[in-house]
């Protein structure tokens, strides 16, 4: 992975040229807990992208993976995270990209949208939906699951299943504890309605953290539902339908 300073956090990232084609770039954004490999590399995002011809730029987070750690809930505002983003394109020299997020990451792609839509070719919002506006989704104590001795102390089963997770994902857990504090920003009705970029709303139909893609997708001028059947939070990921309804969006938007 390589790194670059955003505003005094370093952020790692790799930039993956296309197997062939064009080489429009695309932005990944993961998600909570996660980091740019769980994501999109060991989902098979990375490579069905490069196989299309697109040229895959994906961060880790602040606070995750391989990026600066930070301690204060403060500096996890989805509007900082959205900078860090928006900084890479500045660093890469790429005036404009498709970015694609799951879940926290696709907070983050409607933050960048709609503070920079020139930046941002088009916005493809995965694992969140009406949950944007409306503020609902994860349960409360996830911050405190992190923060927890061991996960047996653990037994709310969201929070825990997180706990877990980003034990797998050999994760710092008191910077997960801050980010999860300080990261968790709506947008109200009138700021998605002025999303004014192409966007794709991708939410599995079992998934009951997200809420409903297409109630979200409704209140976005340019926006269009992907129902994924029969996923869940975590398996809609990397479920084949989503992959397919990407791919079929990319090669359609202006």
């Amino acid at each position: 992975m390589q790194t670059f300073d955003s505003d005094g956090v370093s952020i790692a990232y790799v930039d993956v040229p296309p197997k062939e084609g064009a080489a429009e770039p695309i932005l990944l954004i993961h998600g909570f807990a996660s980091n740019h490999a769980v994501n999109w590399v060991n989902t098979s995002w990375v490579r069905s992208l490069t196989t299309a011809g697109r040229r895959v730029i994906a961060l880790d987070n602040r606070g995750h993976g391989r990026s600066g750690k930070l301690y204060d809930p403060e500096a996890y505002g989805s509007d900082l995270m959205a900078e860090d983003a928006r900084r890479l394109l500045d660093h890469l020299d790429i005036p404009r990209a498709d970015v694609m997020g799951y879940s926290m990451g696709a907070r983050i792609t409607a933050f960048l949208a709609l503070a920079h839509p020139g930046r941002v070719r088009s916005a493809l919002l995965g694992g969140l939906g009406i949950h944007l506006v409306e503020g609902r989704g994860l349960p409360a104590g996830i911050s405190e699951a992190m923060e927890a001795p061991s996960r047996d102390d653990v037994t709310e089963p969201t929070a825990r299943m997180f706990r877990v997770f980003a034990e797998q994902t050999g994760s710092d857990l008191r910077a997960l504890a801050a980010c999860m504090r300080g990261s968790r920003q709506t947008l109200s009705r009138a700021e998605v309605a002025q999303i004014e970029v192409p966007v794709l709303v991708a939410v599995g139909t079992t998934d009951t953290v997200a809420g409903s893609g297409p109630a979200l997708a409704a209140l976005i001028p340019e926006a269009k539902a992907l129902d994924i059947p029969n996923r869940d939070h975590n398996l809609a990921v990397g479920d084949k339908v989503h992959k397919a309804g990407v791919l079929e969006f990319l090669d359609a938007r202006p």
